[in-house]
């Protein structure tokens, strides 16, 4: 009996552990110059309390936390928002095994999150740069349509896909061989069959004579039928603005929630994408043309665009192994007439809003990914002091940073090159 009644107590304890375990432990981070990319604005000497991966208070008249940070001053900002490149799916671009980003037949149902790989060695390198979310695009394959975005944090762990099957990818411009109006021809009776399809079901659904079990649609189907619902957006590559021009005509026509990535010629219709609200996704160093598409490419664009009222997201233009380098590219920007401010949002809230995320601010409600800097984030010398992802704490040590310790302190281990 005794020795059941002992049983039993430690039965409860572990069940009390367990419970006490199972509710996230809270933080507060006090002292803090928050950059809140809201109409807050920029909090001094403030207080950010976070519990169970969410932001839960601002400035609250009491500290309630199971851990205060004092940040002493340091800057805290929203954790930049990386997008359009194959983080997690390329390895070693010169390493054909290590590739995932694309297939030869892949199209517009291809989903590349499949493939991610969470323990790559590119993401702790980028969290040294601040990056917290990524939005991954793949390659794709012969076909216009390249797949679908996925949404992962840099958590490194294993459930880091937040979100799969996200947006839909179409390259649309010039063409080696062919036309571009083919793409464009393609898209538009792709959506205009879909749009006739779902209205013909509709009305055979309300038709009481209409005895026949409706035919489940195919899987490419059921993807355009997405876009025309809203559901997801069609995430397009174009850079001409008479290209520009005709998928406008289409998000109009079809109610598409419509980005455009690269966008060289948005300067000439700026008061069209903005009117449009139609986000542009770009890289703030393209200066110079890359094809007879982007003869309007310039350092200044970014900020043009963003003082005709336009949502514009900043990207490292596709590359998987620099995005580290994406608050250099905003600090470029800023160089070139973008303000500070909008430097800011251009990296977290406008990343966030054209890819429908919770995060992307630090706001009461939202998901709790943060960096504090040691000083502003977008000169050369600043680092990441902490960095939160869903409210948990990692390591910015990366590879290099491994290397560099194995290379340069003496150990029994065989030395090798330091020059």
């Amino acid at each position: 009996m005794k020795h059941f009644k002992l049983f039993k107590s430690s039965l409860i304890a572990l069940a009390l552990a367990s419970s006490q375990a199972s509710f996230a432990e809270s933080f507060a981070i006090t002292n803090a110059t928050v950059h809140t990319v809201t109409e807050q604005g920029v909090l001094k000497n403030a207080t950010v309390i976070v519990e169970d991966g969410k932001v839960i208070a601002i400035n609250p008249t009491t500290v309630n936390a199971d851990t205060v940070i004092d940040a002493e001053g340091k800057i805290l900002t929203p954790g930049f928002i990386g997008s359009m490149n194959q983080m997690g799916l390329v390895e070693v671009g010169a390493v054909a095994r290590s590739r995932d980003a694309g297939d030869k037949k892949a199209d517009i149902t291809f989903d590349a999150s499949l493939a991610f790989n969470p323990r790559t060695t590119v993401i702790p390198y980028s969290r040294k740069g601040g990056i917290t979310t990524n939005i991954v695009a793949p390659r794709g394959g012969d076909d216009m349509f390249k797949g679908q975005t996925f949404v992962a944090d840099l958590s490194g762990e294993f459930d880091s896909v937040r979100v799969s099957n996200n947006n839909v990818i179409i390259d649309l411009g010039a063409k080696s061989k062919g036309s571009r109006a083919s793409s464009l021809q393609k898209l538009q009776n792709k959506l205009e069959d879909a749009a006739k399809k779902l209205v013909k079901a509709k009305k055979s659904s309300n038709d009481k004579k209409d005895k026949k079990e409706a035919k489940e649609p195919s899987r490419e189907t059921k993807v355009i039928n997405a876009l025309l619902s809203g559901d997801k957006a069609l995430v397009a590559y174009a850079d001409r603005a008479t290209d520009l021009l005709a998928l406008l005509k289409l998000k109009e026509s079809y109610k598409l929630d419509l980005v455009f990535v690269g966008a060289a010629d948005a300067v000439l219709i700026a008061d069209d994408i903005a009117a449009a609200e139609v986000p542009v996704v770009m890289s703030a160093l393209d200066n110079l043309p890359g094809s007879f598409d982007s003869l309007h490419t310039s350092l200044e664009n970014a900020a043009k665009l963003t003082a005709a009222g336009v949502n514009v997201a900043l990207t490292v233009d596709g590359d998987t192994h620099n995005l580290y380098q994406l608050r250099f590219h905003a600090g470029n920007a800023v160089a070139n007439g973008l303000s500070r401010e909008d430097a800011l949002a251009a990296v977290t809230a406008n990343v966030a809003d054209a890819f429908n995320l919770d995060s992307g601010r630090v706001a009461v409600g939202k998901t709790a990914d943060l960096v504090l800097w040691s000083a502003d984030p977008f000169e050369l010398s600043s680092s990441v002091a902490k960095i939160w992802i869903n409210g948990k704490e990692y390591s910015t040590k990366s590879r290099q940073d491994k290397l560099r310790e194995r290379y340069t302190t003496n150990s029994n281990m065989p030395r090798a090159y330091t020059k």
